[in-house]
């Protein structure tokens, strides 16, 4: 319909308004401001009153909202009246508290689900009209109309910022914000430094945690196309700068990115030498974009978390899972782990059995025990950790037949026949229990301090608030800060004094050779093997503790071969010789352990022999190895006499004018002269 010049034009800003909300409709925009009656009458200037001049509307509605918010409501812009012709535009805006009106009438659509959000309105008739006039030349505007009273409470001060109105990022603050996204810190994390940066009180910022998550969520709203161009040139980008870093990816048959994983080249290098025992953690997810998220987590010699390759799927599948290992085997030259621990997972325990045939799987117990209050806290009631202490003890029961015969009784006792986790636990007792795992090694990763310090690695770039892409940046970010704070952990730790607690010569030998770390495992077991006895019998020896008449462990020892093996397999659980073995050696005058029994990746090595050994062939490797052995060795022994040390430094100066003399023909000879530094 058309409107006649002159005729007045009425614009809501919330069409809810239109029916919900009365303002004296009839009047016009020539009502003169005698015929306004005032609710306040006041001239002051932090209140708003009949003729007061504003030279734009934005600048009334400013000044209105900063009184709104001193009082404890806030505002908003209700409707705008004007008249159509040449020259005559906007001419009357209303503005209103942010309860006026009434809850507005939500058409429904059965096919799209609904958001039950309540609403504040409560017809609440407070506003403030201003009117544009020309009255002195230049058009400015003036308060023509003015309604202090509310029908509801007004907020306190420390109440009225929590307003929608009043809480608000501003671009310098959105900036910071995504910068922390980027590295992985949490909302709760990023909301605390700028209440530092700003000094202010915990929770007095002009947003709320909801308001940074909501605006980090509008920055993942973009096509997912474009996320998987932007993430697979991110990493072609990493690989230009850095041609060791190895990424693959697959895509389905709409050309879409479906599986995507990669690896550093410090990773690769860890895993060169620490990669025999695995941990493949699948129980994550990347929120923000729906994705299972698998990582490959390891231990080094001085028993903090390595990271080795990190996959995003778009499936959790066999299929997804299969085509996983194969990429990670690729990405370290076909070498696979000796052990890989995995969640409870079918899926993978098939992937695993097809990919990586010589290798031992096995699940990890913490992932297990993480689940058990859902499993059977409603079942077992009060009884749940009478249950959970005969869980642990069977799963670190010796034999195999202790734990079958305990794993029954404990069913009959605590009535958990039928209940289906406990059939499946049993069903696959060889993948968690002690028992049936103690003849494989896994490098400590089983224990409950591990697996907390490997969470806790996990966490640091699960908190990834930003894009797709970024999150390979992000995990760099957190694998970097992990190799710097692990060699900054290695030099406090070598820069520490060693305590002898025994006094023994295997005890002072193995502290020149070992990581401290690994050391103080030793160091215990060499303190518990003084309360051994050891019998010796016709095929070995048998070990038990002082207080106990029966029972023990097998030792078995051939000295001319310096082989010893015990039946407790802590040695080949953990690469720890135990405290059955010790108490042989030293009843049988050995003072020194056997090479072989302080293993390579549990001695001291430091980064720059790792990067050599990376970069080097295995024949290189062996005989830098052997070199560090030889030079620990020579060490320990110098040092028992004066004698002794003499000689051998007049040896090692000879030798090393010798060395010098020689030509440097390959970086692997020019880097090896680092190895020294370190004893």
């Amino acid at each position: 319909m058309s409107i006649g010049a002159g005729q007045m034009l009425v614009a809501y800003d919330d069409p809810s308004d239109q029916h919900s909300f009365s303002l004296d409709d009839n009047s016009s925009a020539e009502e003169s401001l005698d015929e306004t009656r005032l609710s306040l009458e006041s001239t002051n200037e932090t209140v708003p009153y009949i003729g007061q001049r504003f030279d734009t509307h934005d600048a009334a509605y400013e000044f209105y909202c900063e009184f709104a918010k001193r009082c404890g409501f806030s505002i908003r812009r209700h409707r705008t009246e004007g008249k159509e012709g040449v020259g005559k535009g906007l001419t009357r805006r209303y503005f209103v508290c942010h309860r006026a009106g009434n809850t507005p009438v939500k058409s429904t659509n059965e096919s799209k689900p609904q958001r039950n959000r309540k609403s504040s309105r409560c017809g609440c008739q407070a506003y403030m009209r201003i009117s544009k006039t020309t009255d002195l030349g230049a058009p400015e505007w003036r308060v023509t109309g003015f309604v202090n009273h509310h029908n509801h409470e007004l907020l306190e001060p420390n109440q009225v910022r929590f307003l929608p109105a009043y809480r608000t990022i501003s671009d310098t603050d959105k900036s910071r914000i995504l910068m922390f996204a980027k590295t992985g810190i949490s909302v709760q994390q990023m909301m605390r430094l700028m209440e530092l940066e700003k000094c202010v009180e915990p929770g007095y910022l002009p947003f709320t945690e909801k308001d940074v998550r909501n605006l980090l969520q509008s920055f993942r709203k973009i096509d997912p196309e474009d996320e998987s161009i932007d993430l697979l040139r991110m990493c072609g980008n990493i690989k230009e700068k850095d041609p060791k870093f190895r990424f693959e990816y697959t895509l389905d048959s709409n050309n879409r990115l479906e599986n995507i994983a990669w690896s550093y080249a410090s990773s690769i290098q860890s895993y060169e030498i620490f990669g025999d025992a695995v941990v493949f953690d699948t129980t994550h997810r990347l929120t923000a974009f729906d994705m299972p998220l698998g990582l490959w987590v390891g231990i080094n010699n001085y028993g903090m978390p390595c990271f080795f390759g990190c996959v995003l799927m778009r499936e959790d599948n066999l299929r997804s899972y299969s085509w996983a290992l194969k990429v990670f085997l690729g990405f370290m030259n076909g070498k696979a782990p000796q052990t890989i621990l995995t969640d409870q997972n079918m899926c993978l325990k098939e992937a695993i059995s097809m990919e990586m045939q010589t290798t031992k799987h096995a699940l990890c117990i913490w992932m297990i025990v993480a689940k058990f209050p859902s499993w059977f806290n409603a079942i077992l009631g009060e009884r749940y950790n009478e249950w959970k202490s005969e869980f642990y003890r069977l799963y670190n029961v010796e034999s195999i037949e202790e734990f079958e015969i305990g794993w029954k009784e404990m069913q009959n006792f605590f009535g958990l026949h039928s209940n289906r986790h406990i059939i499946n636990l049993f069903a696959l007792r060889s993948y968690w229990a002690l028992p049936y795992l103690r003849s494989y090694f896994f490098a400590g990763m089983t224990s409950a301090g591990q697996s907390k310090s490997i969470n806790s690695f996990i966490q640091r770039f699960l908190s990834s608030q930003t894009r797709l892409a970024h999150f390979v940046e992000q995990v760099a970010v957190a694998v970097d800060f992990k190799d710097q704070a692990g060699e900054q952990q290695t030099m406090q730790q070598n820069l520490q004094n060693i305590s002898l607690k025994t006094g023994a010569p295997m005890e002072s030998h193995a502290a020149t050779v070992l990581t401290p770390f690994a050391f103080s495992k030793l160091q215990e077991q060499l303190v518990l093997a003084a309360h051994y006895a050891s019998f010796q019998m016709e095929d070995g020896f048998l070990v038990r503790h002082h207080t106990k008449l029966e029972g023990g462990r097998r030792v078995y020892w051939i000295p001319r071969d310096g082989v010893i093996s015990c039946s407790c397999h802590l040695f080949e659980f953990s690469g720890i010789l135990c405290r059955h073995a010790l108490r042989v050696l030293s009843t049988g005058n050995c003072f020194q352990i056997p090479d072989k029994y302080l293993p390579l990746r549990w001695r001291k090595i430091s980064t720059s022999s790792s990067k050599l050994l990376h970069n080097t062939p295995s024949d290189h490797a062996e005989r830098i190895q052997l070199l560090q052995s030889m030079v620990s060795n020579l060490i320990s022994e110098s040092t028992k006499s004066k004698e002794r040390l003499d000689i051998a430094t007049e040896q090692v100066s000879i030798l090393l004018s010798r060395i010098r003399e020689q030509p440097v023909s390959s970086p692997v000879i020019r880097d090896a002269s680092s190895i020294h530094r370190n004893f």
